[in-house]
């Protein structure tokens, strides 16, 4: 069986892990993949069902009888299309297509092999509702030994697909990414439809196929967890700088580290009681460092325990940076965008994404409401840690105050 694919589509057909995401653009080839990889699957198993789901019935009926069709007369497969009860009939067994609308509807029956088409296009909850019936039905034993798990869709903002894939990542995982434009059967007059039409952030999850904030513009919109990751740990002689966030219950605090012009965020401490935890945890893990902390103005003014937390940090003997008063909010998240710049010879600052995945998601999904950065959502916190070190680190004199 010959078939002609794209790179994209054939890197996903070709995966052979438990799970495989082809995420990308508008008509960029991803149920086509999607109905390849099915077909082939079940190739491979005969005897062996395999299951293709879609969020509604309807779609069942407009996307995926038409493409397996056309799909198994390229190859002159015989087939039936059961319409009634959603299944394709050949002579290597069943194609069972599935809504995912109601989760509970998947039952009575067993498969070697399962796709999932456009897994974003349905609320999370009920994705994840959708995904445990659809792993139950998965249990057929495969001449490789493997129940396989694929999907392919459109990103939707940061759903489930995003969790599971870039959240959740293992290595029994692996995602794909395609653009509108990898596609050499699309007209560039479609793709220039698109650009007059949609918003940049549209445009980057429907032309380009990545994880964006689609209910508003992320207020970090230069941050990117691939071009500004970095490896970097703390090592024996780091002097720390760290950015903190007063909040009781919710401290935060981005440890970084500066190498020449580089500023890199190496560790994380996030949901901590209060000033006087957050001290404790900082001088058990990093005791040996010399510290120096910027925190939140606002500090000066809480108490905790009788005594403000910036007199609390001093108390710890750490070095304190910071003004009288906070920076404009709009002044704190132009100096990140600035330093989380798109040109790589421009860009400052770096985040380890592996030691700070708060941080990380934070800066990928805090949106703007009401002209302001969003503060509901639970992604200021560390947001507001770092940003502080970030405009204090950037200015050429700031007021330093020294434990005595």
């Amino acid at each position: 069986m010959e078939i002609n694919l794209l790179e994209h589509q054939a890197e996903f057909i070709s995966s052979t892990v438990r799970h495989t995401g082809l995420v990308g653009g508008f008509r960029s080839g991803k149920s086509h993949a999607g109905v390849w990889k099915s077909i082939t699957k079940k190739v491979a198993m005969p005897g062996i069902d395999v299951a293709y789901y879609l969020p509604t019935y309807p779609l069942i009926k407009d996307i995926a009888f038409p493409k397996f069709a056309e799909a198994l007369d390229s190859i002159n497969m015989q087939y039936t299309i059961n319409k009634s009860d959603k299944d394709i009939i050949t002579p290597y067994g069943r194609i069972i297509c599935r809504s995912m609308d109601n989760p509970d509807t998947i039952i009575g029956y067993e498969v070697g092999y399962s796709l999932i088409d456009e897994a974003d296009v349905i609320a999370t909850d009920k994705m994840q509702n959708a995904m445990i019936k659809i792993l139950a039905r998965n249990s057929v034993v495969t001449p490789d030994g493997i129940n396989a798990t694929d999907f392919v869709s459109t990103p939707e903002g940061f759903k489930f697909l995003y969790k599971f894939f870039v959240k959740e990542a293992t290595e029994n995982k692996h995602l794909i990414k395609a653009n509108t434009r990898d596609n050499p059967f699309i007209s560039e007059s479609y793709v220039q439809s698109l650009m007059d039409e949609y918003t940049p952030e549209l445009l980057q999850a429907y032309l380009d196929g990545e994880f964006v904030n689609l209910t508003s513009g992320n207020v970090y919109r230069n941050f990117d967890r691939e071009e500004n990751h970095s490896d970097r740990v703390v090592k024996e002689n780091d002097v720390l700088h760290i950015g903190m966030d007063f909040n009781i219950t919710k401290m935060s605090a981005i440890v970084h580290v500066i190498d020449g012009n580089i500023k890199i965020a190496v560790d994380e401490f996030t949901d901590v009681y209060d000033t006087s935890e957050m001290i404790e945890t900082i001088k058990k893990k990093y005791g040996n460092h010399s510290i120096v902390i910027y925190p939140d103005a606002s500090g000066s003014n809480r108490k905790s325990n009788g005594k403000s937390d910036i007199q609390l940090l001093k108390d710890a003997r750490f070095t304190i940076r910071k003004s009288s008063k906070n920076p404009f909010v709009r002044d704190r998240v132009n100096a990140m965008n600035l330093a989380f710049c798109n040109s790589k010879e421009e860009r400052t600052y770096l985040v380890n994404t592996n030691n700070c995945p708060r941080y990380t998601e934070s800066l990928e999904q805090q949106p703007y409401k009401n002209g302001e950065p969003d503060k509901q959502g639970g992604f200021d916190h560390t947001n507001d840690a770092g940003g502080y070190f970030i405009v204090k680190i950037n200015k050429s004199k700031y007021t330093t105050a020294r434990a005595r």
